[in-house]
Order: structure tokens, then sequence, then C-alpha cells
């Protein structure tokens, strides 16, 4: 597994619904390399992967439930993965809170949180076995100068390894 990402590093959806092709090219890059020696050209290298953050203040305090702007959000994230079945690939969703509760209390929470997102995305056709959970309790604050804030409480999605 490639080292966690630092929440500054993660791209902010915030409240719009990302384009199909967008999250697809951020999630899967080398495939526009595919697409070009396919056609081809030369490939000199692919973008980074991209870890979407979503979206700021998404979840309520203490819960785990998936808000309607989120589940909009992930519908879009469902559509990409579902194409990717059976490829190997491997997306590791991230659950965070903010530090309001105990750590302990966070931890569970923050897992909670990406095993929501995770049955939401295999309910609307993901592939389980590409997707892998973890929380991060409150350990890793997009916000650290107030650690209560919010914006803390999200789920990051990404690939798990490098292309």
């Amino acid at each position: 597994m490639a080292a966690p990402v630092r929440a500054a590093d993660a791209v902010d959806v915030g409240s719009t619904v990302p384009k199909a092709d967008q999250v697809s090219e951020g999630l899967f890059p080398e495939e526009k390399c595919e697409e070009l020696k396919a056609a081809g050209y030369k490939c000199q290298g692919f973008k980074p992967t991209v870890k979407y953050s979503l979206p700021a203040t998404s979840f309520k305090l203490g819960s785990a439930e998936l808000p309607d702007l989120l589940k909009q959000q992930l519908e879009v994230f469902a559509e990409v993965l579902k194409s990717r079945r059976g490829t190997g690939k491997v997306i590791r969703i991230e659950g965070h809170a903010d530090a309001s509760g105990s750590e302990e209390f966070n931890q569970v929470l923050s897992k909670q949180r990406a095993e929501a997102v995770k049955s939401f995305l295999v309910a609307h056709g993901a592939d389980p076995d590409m997707l892998s959970t973890a929380g991060a309790g409150a350990s890793e604050l997009k916000n650290a100068s107030d650690p209560f804030a919010a914006e803390n409480r999200r789920v990051e999605i990404g690939r798990a390894t490098s292309p």
C-alpha cells in the first residue's frame, strides 16, 4: 500500500457533483496513456492519481449516515468504478472525524463512514473486491486550526496504490 496522503493533498469536491470523466481520469490516469498508445501515439507519462475529499461538511456530528449531496457525488464514483469491475485495481475509502469525540469513538465512527460509502458504491454496481476501507479518526484534520470544524467530517476516495 502507498503511504497515506495528507488531507491537504486531497482534492476537495465540495458541494459540486463531479463529472464521470474527471473522476475517471483522476483515479485511473494511466488509462489516458493506454488510449494514446492504442491510437498510435507515444505516451510521455501520465498525471498522478487524485485523492478526492467528499464533500466538506458532509456528515452530521456523530453520524455515518450519508447525506443526499454525498449520495449524488457517490453515484458518479459508482458509475466510474462499475466499468472497472475485475481489473484488480484497488480504491481506498478513508473515513474521517472531527475531534469532538474520544479517540476511540472517532476511530470507530470514521471506519463506519468509510463502510457506509463502500456499501453505497457496491449497491450501485461497484465491485466490492475493488474497495478497501479505513478509518483515520481525527488524526488527519482538514482544518487543523479548528479540530471541531465540520469539514473534518468527511470521506476521502483514492487509489490504494499508484498505477
